[in-house]
């Protein structure tokens, strides 16, 4: 079956004044209709460049290489004005914090009315209609009011809710989320994930969720890519990777989790160092400098990514083996040498 987004081989360059900065590494995944897939990683590892070199969203300073199909169409190459057809359109964004993302003097209902203007090209009355509709289908009380109020007069929930309705506003065929709870409270994250996951079941509407919270990708992913330093490094469905991580990063990521009943202090463990900034693509593990496991081989080349022992792909020359004990949260022996 032809999925519904291919990204191969994507590699995002900057030029600074430091000289190029490999921000992407050949990064290739899919998205399939109806999935939700998470891509999880550290701040800095690439997720949100990623994100928007989709859709030509990076500033002019970033050279991108690769190839992006949507539906089969390739978007990457694509001028200016198609690839702003394709945003809001066919590919929707929800961003980290709405306040940044929301004109902070237009109402949001005329802010949702501009979309359908621009996209549909919807009469006046027309649009109202459907942004009554879209506030209703987000759990916006009093629609009719809210969509008179500026964005300041939204609690931070409420204006999340209004940037996903503005997102599903044409019906888009992916819906790209980048840390969209990270700012929120535990509570109305729990009612933004819990929208995300109803929209995407009603719509058909596919989400590429950006994150680094493993606790937003137990609760709401169907797939886990993780990243690291800009590559790739294992990519799983949710369950598997939870159950038995195959690369040391992800396990350290797994550990970083808060588990009281797996440490008696309570306290977390932590992944010592800091995500390296790569100025060209070495051969060699880009790990190897953080991980407790790290050999010869690590620092000589590059591993590819392969099916690990488990099943799933993984970039690693020692992969990690065997279930994780929930009591401990200690996964089992490890395969090869390491």
């Amino acid at each position: 079956m032809t999925p519904l987004m291919s990204v191969d081989g994507l590699t995002v360059r900057f030029r600074t004044e430091d000289g190029p900065v490999l921000a992407v590494d050949t990064a290739s995944f899919t998205v399939a209709e109806r999935e939700v897939l998470a891509l999880v990683g550290e701040s800095g590892c690439g997720k949100s460049v990623t994100a928007m070199a989709l859709t030509g969203l990076l500033p002019a300073n970033a050279e991108v290489r690769g190839s992006v199909r949507l539906t089969g169409r390739e978007l990457l190459g694509l001028s200016e004005n198609r690839l702003s057809s394709v945003r809001g359109k066919e590919i929707a964004y929800v961003f980290q914090e709405p306040m940044t993302s929301l004109n902070p003097v237009m109402t949001v209902g005329r802010q949702i009315r501009e979309v359908l203007y621009r996209h549909q090209r919807m009469a006046r009355a027309g649009a109202r209609k459907r942004a009554l509709e879209l506030f209703e289908q987000v759990g916006i009380p009093e629609p009719h009011r809210r969509l008179r109020e500026y964005p300041h007069q939204l609690s931070g929930g409420m204006r999340q809710r209004v940037m996903i309705a503005m997102a599903l506003a044409c019906r888009p065929t992916l819906l790209v989320a980048d840390e969209p709870t990270t700012a929120l409270d535990v509570t109305i994250q729990a009612d933004i994930l819990d929208l995300l996951r109803t929209l995407s079941a009603e719509t058909g509407t596919a989400v590429l969720l950006i994150t680094h919270d493993l606790g937003v990708v137990a609760d709401i992913a169907d797939r886990v890519v993780v990243m690291y330093a800009g590559r790739i490094i294992e990519e799983s469905k949710v369950d598997s990777l939870f159950a038995t991580p195959s690369h040391p990063y992800t396990r350290g990521l797994l550990d970083a989790v808060p588990n009281p009943a797996r440490r008696a202090d309570g306290g977390l463990r932590e992944i010592p160092g800091l995500v390296p900034v790569l100025r060209s693509a070495e051969d060699v593990c880009t790990f190897a400098d953080r991980c407790g496991h790290v050999q010869e081989r690590c620092r000589a080349s590059r591993p590819t990514l392969a099916p690990g022992p488990v099943g799933h792909p993984v970039a690693c020359w020692y992969p990690l083996g065997g279930r994780v004990d929930e009591r401990t949260g200690l996964s089992g022996a490890r395969t090869g040498t390491g």
